[in-house]
């Protein structure tokens, strides 16, 4: 991470990232600190957000840590309470916390496809995957309303932009984040809320740690994306911190796929 590009960017704001313990939400807390946001980070696992919060305040940071399972509608409550007492208040939510699209989490070996599915599946994809969000946003649009304005980065997926033969419940809930990402734009633009949405393509985060060997083998990399590479964390967090800062002051609404241009490549 370059510090130089990032010196006052988010002088003065407090941001909610969730999922903040791995990955590209682990990546968008340092960053945004690193750039004068106070954060507090959410995710289920307190040792990695113990990390986390060390290595903020490692860069000179402020950072809280809440423990929290988003599919609850109380824990996500607790999150933004947390930004509140702790800072004053929240300008910025990214709400980034999901899982991915195998089910084997549930069930070993399972398939993805809805027909291959059990309720207790799909409703475990969909209630982390879109139910944290709805929730997050939930309780973080009246504080933004009374900051007199703010931004809500959501991370989707490209998957949410295309059909897959199998991850259903995963390109389900990210489609869907899409269209809310759409329609929050359009219901709180006019309390200066700008609402954007980030779909990353594969991503070197622990979600696809088992297909990583594959999609960057020497026979595959070209074959699913034209620069024929993975992205990293940080490459992600860097598109959600334009769309947190006021450089991305009239972008409400947007799309922002960052994916090496796998969207466009045909299947």
């Amino acid at each position: 991470m370059d510090s130089s590009r990032l010196n006052g960017r988010l002088d003065g704001k407090v941001a909610v990232i969730t999922g903040a313990s791995t990955g590209i939400g682990r990546a968008a807390f340092e960053m945004f600190a690193a750039a004068g946001a106070k954060v507090v980070g959410a995710a289920r696992t307190q040792s990695n957000l113990d990390e986390a919060v060390k290595a903020v305040e490692g860069l000179g940071g402020e950072a809280v840590a809440v423990s929290a399972d988003l599919a609850s509608d109380a824990a996500a409550a607790t999150v933004i309470d947390a930004a509140v007492s702790n800072f004053g208040g929240i300008d910025i939510l990214v709400n980034n916390a999901g899982v991915g699209y195998s089910y084997r989490s549930v069930r070993p070996g399972s398939m993805n496809a809805i027909g291959d599915s059990t309720a207790e599946e799909w409703d475990h994809v969909m209630s982390i995957n879109l139910g944290a969000v709805v929730n997050c946003s939930r309780h973080a649009i009246p504080k933004l309303q009374e900051r007199g304005g703010g931004a809500v980065v959501n991370v989707a997926s490209v998957l949410g932009l295309v059909g897959n033969p199998d991850a259903h419940a995963y390109t389900a809930a990210k489609g869907a984040i899409i269209n809310l990402t759409r329609s929050m734009a359009v219901a709180y633009g006019k309390d200066g809320i700008r609402t954007n949405v980030v779909c990353p393509g594969y991503t070197e985060t622990p979600l696809v740690e088992e297909y990583i060997d594959y999609l960057n083998s020497e026979e595959n990399r070209f074959n699913w994306n034209p620069m024929g590479r993975m992205g990293t964390s940080e490459e992600i967090a860097y598109g959600l911190l334009y769309l947190a800062s006021d450089e991305a002051r009239y972008c409400n609404g947007a799309i922002l796929t960052i994916d090496g241009g796998m969207i466009c490549k045909p299947s």
